[in-house]
């Protein structure tokens, strides 16, 4: 069964919190962000402020999947996180 518009939305932030919070992840998560994106970004429902910030969320779990310490890449985007966060729950 496919994901609804807002659990799609719901998951891309909780991993994004995770990340934030633990200040580590995954490769795997990196790529479920980039499949979420994907997804949302296709979505005629989504406003276009949220698609620039799922440009963002893309390149940074692009960045996240080739980088060669995933947990410096997590560290140093901290600030980021929690705005993309506090953006969404803003638009959406």
């Amino acid at each position: 069964m496919p994901l609804s518009h807002g659990d799609q939305v719901t998951l891309l932030k909780d991993i994004l919190n995770n990340h934030q919070t633990d200040c580590c992840g995954s490769v795997s998560e990196c790529e479920q962000l980039e499949r979420l994106v994907k997804s949302l970004m296709v979505n005629t429902q989504i406003d276009g402020n949220v698609k620039n910030i799922l440009q963002e969320v893309y390149q940074y779990s692009q960045n996240g999947t080739q980088s060669s310490d995933l947990d410096q890449h997590i560290l140093s985007n901290q600030e980021n996180l929690s705005q993309w966060v506090n953006d969404i729950d803003q638009f959406s």
